[in-house]
């Protein structure tokens, strides 16, 4: 084998306008990208430190320098699930693995995953930030050519979000996102009106850890586990209390589990969905593969962005299309 360098390199890519959430604003997307090179062939992945779990770049910089002998070494990547655990710094170096494999042997990853070829573009949903109602609706009928928005939440106020964003974009499917905001009691004030009004997937309503009340409980609306689905061993909890698994490689720690955990989502009789962090076209590329099957689409991270990457994935509207040019899919 020929000789393997890894690089890191850290990059802050600002985000048009402000993208706000329960937990908090930005107003640029930071990351990580890993470049793995054999011979005349490099690979790349890219991650988003979790701030949920605690990861932020120093942190996630550290692990991916505390692997660099590993991987110089030939490191597989069935032996990288061993090295590192399930996070954002082993995405990068995954899916860089995963890319440097395709491009050495001549096939796509999606080939080397076992799926037919070529790829299908697939249907994102797009995201509106959590606001007031009346800003919100503002963004909806911005965006009511999009055919499936997903609205950012917060709790109190809720109701009147989605009934000011149904008002303004009266033809748009619609999924919600409230990120550990709700109590138990909003379950039942806000779910039934949520189905009146065609709201199809709430994203996490109670904090992970925090969820038991979704325990046997009928909801109305079908709900996705995103903060308490992390990796395979979220299944056994998760599939007791969500219809969804949200998977997020940067969760996962890289196409390989990501993989692994949609298999093992369906045998639990789940649907699968896949998410993403507000990041570049090389971050949201290796989700492309999970969304060949995947019963829920999320992938609009550069929609989000006010520069990208060069190369850059494809939109025609919410319509992702697969690029070779950005990672070997």
């Amino acid at each position: 084998m020929k000789r393997r360098t890894m690089e890191q390199q850290h990059c802050t890519l600002p985000i048009r306008g402000v993208f706000r959430i329960s937990r908090g604003s930005k107003t640029v997307a930071e990351s990580i990208v890993v470049s793995i090179r054999e011979g005349n062939a490099v690979g790349s992945g890219e991650c988003v430190p979790y701030g949920r779990y605690g990861e932020s770049i120093e942190s996630v910089g550290a692990q991916i320098e505390s692997a660099r002998p590993a991987i110089e070494q030939g490191i597989d990547l069935l032996a990288l699930q061993q090295l590192l655990p399930p996070g954002s710094a082993r995405n990068a170096i995954d899916c860089a693995l995963w890319d440097l494999r395709s491009r050495l042997s001549g096939h796509t990853v999606a080939a080397l995953a076992g799926l037919a070829a070529p790829l299908r573009p697939v249907l994102t949903a797009f995201t509106l930030s959590l606001g007031e109602p009346r800003e919100m609706a503002e963004k909806a009928r911005e965006f009511a050519h999009y055919p499936l928005l997903k609205l950012k939440l917060g709790g109190n106020g809720d109701l009147e979000r989605v009934l000011a964003v149904r008002e303004a974009a009266p033809r748009a499917r619609l999924m919600a996102d409230a990120n550990e905001s709700w109590r138990p009691g909003q379950l039942d004030s806000f779910l039934p009106e949520f189905a009146r009004l065609g709201v199809e997937l709430l994203e996490q309503p109670l904090p992970a850890g925090a969820d038991e009340a979704l325990l046997g409980y009928a909801s109305p609306v079908p709900l996705a586990a995103d903060e308490s689905c992390r990796d395979l061993r979220s299944v056994d909890d998760i599939r007791r209390k969500y219809a969804f698994a949200n998977i997020k490689l940067d969760k996962t720690g890289g196409l390989t589990e990501g993989l692994a955990l949609a298999d093992a989502a369906r045998a639990a009789g789940m649907k699968v969905m896949v998410g993403c962090m507000v990041a570049s076209s090389l971050s949201m590329a290796p989700g492309i593969v999970l969304a060949q099957a995947a019963d829920a689409v999320h992938l609009d991270g550069p929609l989000l962005l006010a520069r990208d990457h060069d190369p850059a994935l494809r939109y025609e509207g919410a319509m992702l299309y697969p690029d070779g040019n950005v990672w070997s899919i």
